[in-house]
């Protein structure tokens, strides 16, 4: 009878725990440009009344940003592209930001499975990290007329927009025909 009665608790802690877990974590969600040259699959973090960028926001202006929750985002193209001004072979990246209030850097980085951006900003793992950058560009910063509630990455065929509570980035992007 104890065995029974330990087991039952033992199924319904660890029941709890993955609904607790489940309900906690952002929805991943993977999109495709219109001609499917390009895939982004991120987790998208929700505002929830908070200030998200700036000196007093979630994300700090001038820190390396995950660019999404949960596991670093990543970003494929089926071609070879122009990444704002930056030639990038076809194949999986991870995606990392710096938010500012004017501009963004936008960093292309080859190690994949990547989680968040600990690893990136580690003074001793950062170093060895950042030789592994494909493509490191600037994007003008943009404020958005109303409030974009949850971060929404969209990819055409020609450019990467990332959008957040009021403020928006474009990245120029062009396939350039060529594939791996």
């Amino acid at each position: 009878m104890k065995k029974g009665l330990l087991f039952m608790i033992a199924v319904l802690v660890t029941a709890t725990s993955s609904l607790m877990f489940a309900q906690n974590k952002s929805p991943h969600l993977k999109v495709e440009s219109p001609g499917k040259t390009i895939k982004v699959v991120y987790g998208q973090p929700s505002k929830r009344g908070r200030v998200i960028f700036g000196p007093n926001g979630l994300e700090k202006y001038g820190k390396v940003w995950r660019t999404g929750a949960d596991e670093a985002t990543e970003i494929s193209f089926t071609k070879d592209v122009m990444f704002g001004n930056k030639m990038v072979k076809a194949g999986t990246y991870t995606l990392f930001t710096i938010p500012d209030e004017k501009e963004w850097t936008v960093i292309l980085n080859s190690k994949l499975g990547q989680w968040g951006a600990y690893d990136y900003i580690d003074p001793v793992k950062g170093a060895e990290l950042k030789k592994l950058d494909v493509a490191q560009i600037k994007v003008p910063a943009k404020t958005t007329p109303a409030v974009v509630e949850k971060l929404t990455i969209t990819p055409t065929e020609s450019d990467v927009t990332i959008a957040w509570d009021q403020t928006s980035i474009s990245i120029p992007v062009k396939p350039t025909g060529g594939t791996n």
